[in-house]
């Protein structure tokens, strides 16, 4: 009996979803994911307005690796926490960052880490990336969830704004407890950041062989410590 136009439509429809839905997973598994997640407090908006220049350098920097996928993560104020939606070109990304402005507030890594760690299963990310100056936090606490990062293979890179020793501290072991990497850097290195922040997004392209790959300082300096 030959199919109805109606059934033919249906049919059509039912299979053009099916290739969008094969497309999708196409793209979803070529696709490397970072966090970019950034301290919003009162005092960070010159870096935070620095961090908005400079993440067009980490879709730059692989676009000879694979697709790559931000996630831009905050917190500011009296206990907000966002973690936005995934963007996978540098408009898109800088558009969102345009509209957040920092508010007075204490810090929350230990929010942020745990709902990264939450989403790992179903948004599996390579790599995030935290910058930020103070920690107002239990440390015990942050290094427990650091090594929980370990082990659902979340390395933390984290870039420290300033000279605070015990905050260094803190970072440091985050960093190393993870499995990533730490860095200090200020508002007179900003091509420095940038080519941390680049070098990190092809780690999370590319893994260790795209650092390997990528002679530059910052790559080698992050190398370093990703090999203890």
């Amino acid at each position: 009996m030959p199919r109805t136009p109606a059934k033919q439509a249906k049919t059509r429809d039912v299979q053009a979803f099916l290739q969008r839905a094969r497309n999708v997973q196409r793209f979803s598994a070529g696709q490397s994911r970072l966090i970019f997640a950034i301290d919003a407090t009162a005092s960070r908006q010159a870096t935070w307005d620095l961090a908005c220049d400079l993440q067009a350098n980490m879709f730059q920097a692989t676009k000879d690796l694979a697709s790559l996928s931000i996630q831009l993560a905050y917190y500011r104020g009296i206990g907000e926490l966002q973690l936005e939606s995934w963007q996978s070109d540098t408009a898109a990304l800088a558009q969102r960052m345009s509209r957040v402005q920092c508010a007075a507030g204490r810090t929350q890594i230990g929010p942020l880490l745990r709902a990264a760690l939450k989403q790992q299963s179903r948004a599996k990310a390579e790599a995030l990336v935290f910058i930020g100056d103070a920690v107002e936090e239990n440390t015990a606490i942050l290094q427990d969830l650091a090594g929980q990062c370990r082990l659902q293979s979340l390395p933390l890179f984290i870039f420290q704004e300033g000279y605070d020793p015990t905050v260094k501290h803190c970072f440091q072991t985050m960093a190393r407890l993870s499995g990533g990497a730490y860095e200090h850097f200020d508002q007179s290195s900003a091509r420095r950041l940038q080519e941390l922040l680049g070098a990190v997004a092809r780690y999370a392209a590319g893994g260790r062989k795209a650092l390997e790959n990528n002679p530059t300082a910052e790559s080698r300096r992050l190398l370093e410590q990703l090999k203890r």
